[in-house]
């Protein structure tokens, strides 16, 4: 007699191998450091501004906790003015290059529910990269947004996006994160969601070097 083979279910989702799935309600958008001295310095910033205020739009739309951190502001000055910051849960200065600080901490503690951060700004090498491993660290997923990401030098953004990558981050793009958070054409947010993506997001360089 032969003996049936058992079934053996394969997981999808192999250990320390993210799915990346984004909802609104556990998802929070962490906006480093997008300020006035960077802008002379920061490869294609006036492009990751622009895509920076599609993130921070959408996540006031979808009620998404927003926070956002600015390095050393009496020296590098504010937010620049383009980016509405006015519905953030919280706005910070910080010397510390990662955002992972004891504010930030009290707010996330106030949304337990949060499981995913999505990260832009500057630098890409810098303060992202040390941001995204210390959210790693604390067991949060991460999504880089590729093209609201940059630094004065593309070499160093190309290699932290690499080593990013290659411990769980996930690389992604700001259309990709807006749609995957209303999932459905039926969603509420759809409608304003589309408005927001409607045009392209600038074409850039950034991309060539992900």
């Amino acid at each position: 007699m032969v003996a049936k083979a058992s079934l053996r279910l394969v997981p999808l989702q192999s250990e320390g191998t993210p799915l990346g799935n984004l909802t609104p309600g556990t998802t929070a958008f962490f906006c480093c450091d997008m300020q006035e001295r960077f802008r002379p310095a920061i490869k294609y910033f006036e492009e990751i501004i622009s895509v920076g205020q599609r993130l921070i739009h959408g996540a006031h739309l979808l009620g998404s906790p927003l926070i956002v951190s600015e390095q050393y502001p009496k020296g590098l000055g504010s937010t620049v003015p383009e980016l509405d910051i006015s519905a953030a849960r919280l706005v910070y200065p910080k010397t510390k290059f990662s955002m992972i600080l004891p504010e930030v901490e009290k707010v996330l503690a106030a949304f337990p529910e949060i499981r995913s951060v999505v990260l832009f700004g500057v630098e890409t090498h810098v303060c992202i990269q040390q941001t995204a491993l210390d959210l790693i660290g604390r067991g949060y997923e991460v999504h880089v947004v590729a093209d609201s990401t940059s630094s004065r030098s593309m070499v160093d953004r190309m290699f932290a996006l690499k080593r990013m990558a290659q411990l769980g981050v996930i690389i992604t793009t700001s259309e990709s994160v807006l749609l995957q958070l209303v999932a459905d054409k039926e969603h509420p947010k759809f409608k304003a969601i589309q408005s927001i993506i409607k045009t392209s997001a600038p074409d850039s360089g950034l991309l060539l070097t992900v």
